[in-house]
Protein backbone atom coordinates (compact mmCIF):
# COMPACT_ATOMS: atom_id res chain seq x y z
CA UNK A 1 0.00 0.00 0.00
CA UNK A 2 2.26 3.00 -1.35
CA UNK A 3 2.63 5.12 -4.31
CA UNK A 4 6.15 3.93 -5.08
CA UNK A 5 6.64 2.36 -8.55
CA UNK A 6 9.31 -0.69 -9.11
CA UNK A 7 11.33 -0.57 -12.68
CA UNK A 8 13.52 -3.01 -13.08
CA UNK A 9 16.27 0.03 -14.48
CA UNK A 10 16.39 1.92 -11.49
CA UNK A 11 19.40 3.36 -10.53
CA UNK A 12 21.48 1.59 -7.31
CA UNK A 13 21.29 3.90 -4.54
CA UNK A 14 21.54 3.74 -0.99
CA UNK A 15 18.67 4.63 1.30
CA UNK A 16 19.59 6.98 3.76
CA UNK A 17 17.33 8.39 6.61
CA UNK A 18 16.70 12.40 6.04
CA UNK A 19 14.79 15.13 8.13
CA UNK A 20 10.92 15.94 7.18
CA UNK A 21 11.89 18.99 7.03
CA UNK A 22 14.46 19.01 4.93
CA UNK A 23 13.02 17.53 1.91
CA UNK A 24 11.82 19.94 -0.63
CA UNK A 25 8.14 19.24 -1.59
CA UNK A 26 7.86 21.55 -4.89
CA UNK A 27 6.56 18.56 -7.08
CA UNK A 28 3.60 17.66 -4.69
CA UNK A 29 1.21 19.35 -6.82
CA UNK A 30 2.02 16.85 -9.51
CA UNK A 31 0.16 14.15 -8.08
CA UNK A 32 -3.37 13.46 -7.18
CA UNK A 33 -3.99 13.14 -3.12
CA UNK A 34 -6.34 10.52 -2.57
CA UNK A 35 -7.76 10.61 1.29
CA UNK A 36 -9.39 6.97 1.18
CA UNK A 37 -5.68 5.72 0.52
CA UNK A 38 -4.36 8.00 2.54
CA UNK A 39 -6.07 6.51 5.58
CA UNK A 40 -5.01 2.96 5.31
CA UNK A 41 -1.30 3.63 4.73
CA UNK A 42 -1.59 5.96 7.64
CA UNK A 43 -2.33 2.97 9.66
CA UNK A 44 -0.14 0.67 8.02
CA UNK A 45 3.08 2.88 8.81
CA UNK A 46 0.95 3.83 12.25
CA UNK A 47 1.89 -0.40 12.88
CA UNK A 48 4.80 -1.23 10.76
CA UNK A 49 6.19 2.30 9.65
CA UNK A 50 7.58 3.23 6.54
CA UNK A 51 8.39 0.17 4.76
CA UNK A 52 9.65 1.44 1.14
CA UNK A 53 11.88 4.52 0.90
CA UNK A 54 10.68 7.62 -0.34
CA UNK A 55 12.23 8.94 -3.81
CA UNK A 56 13.67 11.57 -5.10
CA UNK A 57 17.05 13.17 -6.55
CA UNK A 58 19.59 15.12 -4.77
CA UNK A 59 21.00 18.17 -6.64
CA UNK A 60 23.28 20.73 -5.22
CA UNK A 61 22.51 19.09 -1.60
CA UNK A 62 19.01 19.55 -2.00
CA UNK A 63 16.85 16.34 -1.57
CA UNK A 64 13.90 17.00 -3.89
CA UNK A 65 10.70 14.93 -3.53
CA UNK A 66 9.45 13.08 -6.73
CA UNK A 67 7.64 10.00 -5.43
CA UNK A 68 5.96 9.09 -1.74
CA UNK A 69 3.99 11.97 -0.86
CA UNK A 70 1.63 10.10 0.91
CA UNK A 71 4.06 8.59 2.82
CA UNK A 72 5.53 12.10 3.99
CA UNK A 73 2.20 13.34 4.81
CA UNK A 74 1.41 10.53 7.04
CA UNK A 75 4.91 10.67 8.79
CA UNK A 76 4.47 14.39 9.04
CA UNK A 77 0.94 13.22 10.82
CA UNK A 78 2.43 10.52 12.97
CA UNK A 79 5.09 13.22 14.27
CA UNK A 80 7.92 11.55 12.93
CA UNK A 81 10.94 13.39 12.00
CA UNK A 82 12.51 11.41 9.50
CA UNK A 83 12.06 9.68 6.53
CA UNK A 84 13.78 6.72 4.01
CA UNK A 85 14.84 8.18 0.82
CA UNK A 86 16.41 7.06 -1.88
CA UNK A 87 18.21 9.47 -5.32
CA UNK A 88 16.41 7.82 -8.57
CA UNK A 89 19.25 10.03 -10.40
CA UNK A 90 21.43 13.44 -10.41
CA UNK A 91 19.04 15.61 -11.57
CA UNK A 92 15.14 16.14 -11.84
CA UNK A 93 14.87 15.36 -15.62
CA UNK A 94 16.37 11.93 -15.45
CA UNK A 95 14.67 11.52 -11.86
CA UNK A 96 11.11 12.59 -13.74
CA UNK A 97 12.42 10.59 -17.05
CA UNK A 98 12.82 7.87 -14.90
CA UNK A 99 9.69 7.80 -12.78
CA UNK A 100 7.57 8.07 -16.12
CA UNK A 101 8.97 5.09 -17.59
CA UNK A 102 8.42 2.98 -14.66
CA UNK A 103 4.97 4.15 -14.91
CA UNK A 104 4.15 1.84 -17.50
CA UNK A 105 3.00 -0.48 -14.58
CA UNK A 106 0.16 1.90 -13.95
CA UNK A 107 2.08 3.46 -10.78
CA UNK A 108 1.38 6.85 -11.80
CA UNK A 109 -2.26 7.84 -12.94
CA UNK A 110 -2.80 9.66 -16.45
CA UNK A 111 -3.00 13.20 -14.62
CA UNK A 112 0.38 12.52 -12.90
CA UNK A 113 1.57 11.48 -16.10
CA UNK A 114 0.71 14.88 -18.11
CA UNK A 115 1.85 16.83 -14.82
CA UNK A 116 5.15 15.78 -15.14
CA UNK A 117 5.29 15.50 -19.02
CA UNK A 118 4.17 19.12 -18.87
CA UNK A 119 6.89 19.75 -16.50
CA UNK A 120 9.28 18.23 -18.94
CA UNK A 121 8.53 20.03 -21.44
CA UNK A 122 8.31 23.80 -19.69
CA UNK A 123 10.66 23.45 -17.47
CA UNK A 124 13.01 21.03 -18.63
CA UNK A 125 12.69 22.66 -21.91
CA UNK A 126 12.15 19.55 -24.19
CA UNK A 127 9.99 19.13 -27.45
CA UNK A 128 7.36 16.28 -27.59
CA UNK A 129 9.60 14.46 -29.93
CA UNK A 130 12.45 14.54 -27.40
CA UNK A 131 10.49 13.04 -24.83
CA UNK A 132 8.76 10.50 -26.42
CA UNK A 133 11.88 8.30 -26.53
CA UNK A 134 13.30 9.03 -23.31
CA UNK A 135 10.30 7.97 -21.65
CA UNK A 136 9.92 4.50 -23.76
CA UNK A 137 6.40 6.05 -25.61
CA UNK A 138 5.21 7.66 -28.75
CA UNK A 139 4.74 11.30 -29.37
CA UNK A 140 1.20 10.40 -29.77
CA UNK A 141 1.14 9.21 -26.47
CA UNK A 142 2.58 12.33 -25.13
CA UNK A 143 0.54 14.85 -26.97
CA UNK A 144 -2.50 13.14 -25.70
CA UNK A 145 -1.60 13.11 -21.98
CA UNK A 146 -0.51 16.93 -22.19
CA UNK A 147 -3.81 17.59 -24.49
CA UNK A 148 -6.16 16.64 -21.79
CA UNK A 149 -4.38 18.49 -19.00
CA UNK A 150 -4.06 21.92 -21.31
CA UNK A 151 -7.90 21.29 -21.31
CA UNK A 152 -8.30 20.99 -17.51
CA UNK A 153 -9.25 24.86 -16.42
CA UNK A 154 -7.74 26.17 -13.26
CA UNK A 155 -10.45 25.43 -10.82
CA UNK A 156 -11.19 21.81 -12.28
CA UNK A 157 -7.60 20.97 -12.34
CA UNK A 158 -7.38 22.04 -8.51
CA UNK A 159 -10.27 19.36 -7.35
CA UNK A 160 -8.97 16.74 -9.11
CA UNK A 161 -5.55 17.23 -7.74
CA UNK A 162 -6.40 18.21 -3.98
CA UNK A 163 -8.62 14.55 -4.10
CA UNK A 164 -11.93 17.13 -3.95
CA UNK A 165 -13.40 15.49 -7.55
CA UNK A 166 -12.70 12.09 -8.51
CA UNK A 167 -10.80 12.27 -11.66
CA UNK A 168 -12.38 9.07 -13.14
CA UNK A 169 -15.80 10.52 -12.99
CA UNK A 170 -14.37 13.97 -14.69
CA UNK A 171 -11.98 12.03 -17.18
CA UNK A 172 -15.72 9.06 -18.18
CA UNK A 173 -18.30 11.23 -17.50
CA UNK A 174 -17.88 14.68 -17.68
CA UNK A 175 -15.02 15.26 -20.87
CA UNK A 176 -17.93 14.38 -23.07
CA UNK A 177 -20.25 17.09 -21.97
CA UNK A 178 -17.07 19.57 -22.47
CA UNK A 179 -17.05 18.76 -26.04
CA UNK A 180 -20.79 19.73 -26.52
CA UNK A 181 -21.78 22.14 -23.59
CA UNK A 182 -18.05 24.26 -23.12
CA UNK A 183 -15.60 24.19 -20.26
CA UNK A 184 -17.89 27.05 -18.09
CA UNK A 185 -20.45 24.28 -17.40
CA UNK A 186 -17.99 21.65 -16.81
CA UNK A 187 -16.66 24.28 -13.95
CA UNK A 188 -19.91 24.97 -12.32
CA UNK A 189 -20.87 21.33 -12.78
CA UNK A 190 -17.43 20.55 -10.66
CA UNK A 191 -17.77 23.40 -8.46
CA UNK A 192 -20.94 22.83 -7.04
CA UNK A 193 -20.12 18.83 -6.19
CA UNK A 194 -16.95 19.45 -4.99
CA UNK A 195 -16.19 17.57 -1.82
CA UNK A 196 -19.56 16.19 -1.39
CA UNK A 197 -17.92 12.42 -1.50
CA UNK A 198 -20.52 11.06 -4.21
CA UNK A 199 -20.20 7.81 -5.92
CA UNK A 200 -18.89 7.83 -9.66
CA UNK A 201 -23.04 6.50 -10.18
CA UNK A 202 -24.30 9.91 -8.18
CA UNK A 203 -22.21 11.73 -9.84
CA UNK A 204 -22.85 10.25 -13.44
CA UNK A 205 -27.02 10.39 -12.86
CA UNK A 206 -26.09 14.65 -11.48
CA UNK A 207 -24.38 15.03 -14.82
CA UNK A 208 -27.26 13.45 -16.66
CA UNK A 209 -29.39 15.88 -14.65
CA UNK A 210 -27.42 19.15 -14.96
CA UNK A 211 -26.53 19.07 -18.81
CA UNK A 212 -29.59 17.51 -20.08
CA UNK A 213 -32.61 18.31 -17.65
CA UNK A 214 -34.16 21.22 -16.91
CA UNK A 215 -33.08 24.27 -15.40
CA UNK A 216 -34.85 24.36 -12.19
CA UNK A 217 -32.70 21.02 -11.85
CA UNK A 218 -29.83 22.73 -12.27
CA UNK A 219 -30.72 25.41 -10.00
CA UNK A 220 -30.93 22.64 -6.81
CA UNK A 221 -27.48 21.15 -7.88
CA UNK A 222 -26.26 24.82 -8.06
CA UNK A 223 -27.34 25.19 -4.77
CA UNK A 224 -25.91 21.90 -3.41
CA UNK A 225 -29.12 20.93 -2.79
CA UNK A 226 -28.40 17.33 -4.25
CA UNK A 227 -30.91 14.75 -1.89
CA UNK A 228 -34.07 16.06 -4.52
CA UNK A 229 -32.10 15.76 -7.84
CA UNK A 230 -31.12 12.42 -6.93
CA UNK A 231 -34.15 10.90 -5.99
CA UNK A 232 -35.77 12.48 -9.13
CA UNK A 233 -33.19 11.06 -11.06
CA UNK A 234 -33.71 7.38 -9.63
CA UNK A 235 -37.43 8.23 -9.96
CA UNK A 236 -37.28 8.52 -13.89
CA UNK A 237 -39.24 6.17 -15.68
CA UNK A 238 -37.50 3.49 -18.12
CA UNK A 239 -36.15 5.21 -21.21
CA UNK A 240 -39.29 4.72 -23.76
CA UNK A 241 -37.08 2.94 -26.54
CA UNK A 242 -35.85 0.80 -24.18
CA UNK A 243 -32.14 2.07 -23.71
CA UNK A 244 -30.04 2.08 -20.57
CA UNK A 245 -28.39 5.63 -19.74
CA UNK A 246 -25.43 4.34 -20.60
CA UNK A 247 -26.37 2.85 -23.89
CA UNK A 248 -27.70 6.49 -24.13
CA UNK A 249 -24.06 7.68 -23.77
CA UNK A 250 -22.72 5.72 -26.17
CA UNK A 251 -25.29 6.42 -28.82
CA UNK A 252 -24.30 10.18 -28.34
CA UNK A 253 -20.60 9.24 -29.08
CA UNK A 254 -21.39 7.65 -31.79
CA UNK A 255 -23.21 10.38 -33.44
CA UNK A 256 -20.34 12.77 -32.47
CA UNK A 257 -18.02 10.14 -33.80
CA UNK A 258 -19.68 10.13 -37.23
CA UNK A 259 -19.80 13.99 -37.12
CA UNK A 260 -16.42 14.82 -36.52
CA UNK A 261 -15.47 12.22 -39.20
CA UNK A 262 -17.74 13.69 -41.87
CA UNK A 263 -15.76 17.28 -40.52
CA UNK A 264 -12.53 16.02 -40.79
CA UNK A 265 -12.76 15.33 -44.34
CA UNK A 266 -14.23 18.04 -45.35
CA UNK A 267 -11.86 20.49 -44.06
CA UNK A 268 -8.81 18.03 -45.28
CA UNK A 269 -10.09 18.07 -48.85
CA UNK A 270 -7.79 21.08 -49.85
CA UNK A 271 -4.15 20.58 -48.50
CA UNK A 272 -3.51 23.83 -49.89
CA UNK A 273 -4.92 25.34 -46.88
CA UNK A 274 -3.03 23.28 -44.35
CA UNK A 275 -0.09 24.18 -45.12
CA UNK A 276 1.84 26.27 -42.29
CA UNK A 277 4.91 24.66 -40.78
CA UNK A 278 2.83 25.13 -37.07
CA UNK A 279 -0.01 23.34 -38.13
CA UNK A 280 2.00 20.34 -40.38
CA UNK A 281 4.01 19.78 -37.37
CA UNK A 282 0.84 19.57 -34.97
CA UNK A 283 -1.11 17.71 -37.20
CA UNK A 284 1.72 14.73 -37.83
CA UNK A 285 1.66 13.80 -34.70
CA UNK A 286 -2.04 13.59 -34.00
CA UNK A 287 -2.42 12.04 -37.48
CA UNK A 288 0.42 9.32 -36.50
CA UNK A 289 -1.66 8.57 -32.94
CA UNK A 290 -5.05 8.02 -35.57
CA UNK A 291 -3.46 6.27 -37.17
CA UNK A 292 -2.00 3.73 -34.65
CA UNK A 293 -5.63 3.23 -33.20
CA UNK A 294 -6.87 2.99 -36.35
CA UNK A 295 -7.02 -0.78 -36.76
CA UNK A 296 -8.47 -1.19 -33.45
CA UNK A 297 -10.78 1.24 -33.57
CA UNK A 298 -12.28 0.09 -37.06
CA UNK A 299 -11.99 -3.88 -35.31
CA UNK A 300 -14.13 -2.09 -32.43
CA UNK A 301 -16.39 -0.57 -34.83
CA UNK A 302 -17.33 -3.75 -37.06
CA UNK A 303 -17.94 -5.32 -34.36
CA UNK A 304 -20.64 -3.67 -32.54
CA UNK A 305 -22.04 -3.11 -36.12
CA UNK A 306 -22.21 -7.02 -36.30
CA UNK A 307 -23.72 -7.34 -32.86
CA UNK A 308 -26.34 -4.65 -33.09
CA UNK A 309 -27.20 -6.27 -36.58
Amino acid sequence: MNDRPEHPERRSSTTALVEVAQLDLRYEGCRLRAPAVEARLLSAIAAGGIQEPLQGVEVAGVRILLNGFKRLRCAQKLHLATVPFVALAADETAGIVWLLRASNDHALSLLEQARFLDELKGTGGLSVAEIAPQVGRSPAWVSLRLGVLAALSPLVRGALFDGSFPVYSYLYTLRPFRRLKGAAAIDEFVAALRGKKLSARQIEQLAHGFFRGPESLREQIRRGHLALPLQQLKELPEDPDGGSEFERVVVADLEQAQKLLVRLMTKSADPSRLSSRPFRAQAHLLCAGLLSRLPAFTQTIQKLHDHCG
